[in-house]
């Protein structure tokens, strides 16, 4: 398995980090430099890869949590739940529930989310950035799916809310200390021991080219839908952590991905494949991150894939991950494996 993954990296001008998993068993596979300068290997313990939009799943559960806790509170709401009670100076609030955030049918078509503006924004400046963005901008029909990081970048604010807390606290003690990770973090909490990889491109013949890294001012615009720094290793166990109690319960994955207002497979960070298989893809604007994920819902099987170094587009990269798929188990994953995540398809606009 080590040789066939690394290899198809390899034939594929490819290089990153992977986790596979059959039968239950992780095993992470690496190929390449996660920073080529410095001869820092992919896979190395001290790196921690952009997780990009799979951050999303995080906040949306963050989300469910607050729901549970304040059932029988004054506090109390559900996915019906207009966010209009949050933002009541936001375009259109009224008109928007909280499950449509979820499943980005807000009708927000807010843009430049991932232009990098030249300055580290707070928690508090960057959603509040995202609310005078879509006040100027231009309003679909609440119930239109669009892909836009501006309806996660308005949870990470109604968790903030809900909670009197930020972002960042909740995420610490809501995930990574229920799961115990030791290489999770938001960027701004990334130690000084840790780095995180340059992305690259091979172009005419040659690995390592144009490289680019996700520098603090963008993932400082992003909190709670891409400032989230992992391995695909802890990734997995946040996979995990999302059925077995640790971050949710099965009733309460039940719930997030089935949310009433999805109109596609998306809802609450994941695209869901007939209730068998859970994914989701992920990228930064002006790098060259690739990042996929494609599991069975039960956990026995599928790749979280962390690519720094491309050689084509989203379709390229998930074309690289079935073929690991089909070896770790043929056939299984052969269904819809090209329609999940539409992240790319606004990127541009976000």
């Amino acid at each position: 398995m080590r040789n066939f993954v690394r290899n198809t990296l390899a034939q594929n001008n490819t290089r990153g980090s992977i986790v596979i998993i059959k039968n239950g068993q992780p095993q992470q596979i690496s190929n390449g430099y996660a920073w080529y300068g410095k001869k820092v290997g992919n896979g190395n313990d001290n790196v921690v890869y952009p997780t990009a939009s799979l951050q999303k799943v995080v906040t949306a559960a963050m989300i469910i949590q607050l729901m549970n806790e304040n059932w029988h509170t004054s506090q109390k709401f559900t996915q019906n739940t207009k966010i209009s009670r949050w933002y009541p100076n936001l375009k259109n609030a009224d008109n928007i529930t909280i499950g449509q955030l979820m499943t980005h049918t807000s009708g927000i078509q807010a843009t430049n989310t991932e232009l990098d503006r030249g300055k580290v924004l707070s928690e508090n400046d960057a959603i509040n950035w995202a609310i005078d963005n879509t006040n100027n901008g231009t309003q679909g029909t609440p119930g239109t799916y669009f892909y836009n990081n501006t309806n996660y970048l308005l949870l990470a604010g109604i968790i903030i809310k809900i909670s009197g807390q930020s972002y960042e606290n909740n995420f610490n003690n809501r995930i990574i200390n229920k799961l115990g990770l030791a290489n999770t973090f938001l960027y701004q909490d990334i130690p000084s021991w840790k780095t995180d990889p340059i992305s690259y491109v091979w172009n005419n013949g040659k690995n390592y080219q144009d490289a680019e890294y996700v520098k603090k001012t963008l993932a400082s615009q992003l909190p709670g839908a891409g400032n989230m720094f992992t391995t695909p290793m802890d990734y997995y166990k946040i996979q995990l952590g999302l059925t077995n109690g640790s971050i949710l319960s099965k009733s309460d994955f039940y719930y997030l991905t089935h949310l009433k207002s999805a109109t596609t497979n998306y809802s609450g960070g994941l695209h869901l494949d007939d209730d068998h298989t859970k994914s989701a893809y992920g990228s930064l604007s002006n790098t060259h991150f690739g990042n996929w994920i494609k599991m069975t819902t039960d956990n026995r099987y599928g790749i979280i894939m962390f690519l720094n170094q491309v050689s084509g587009d989203e379709t390229a990269q998930k074309n690289i991950g079935t073929k690991i798929l089909d070896h770790i188990k043929p056939r299984m994953f052969d269904k819809d494996n090209n329609q999940d995540d539409q992240d790319l398809i606004n990127i541009s606009g976000n």
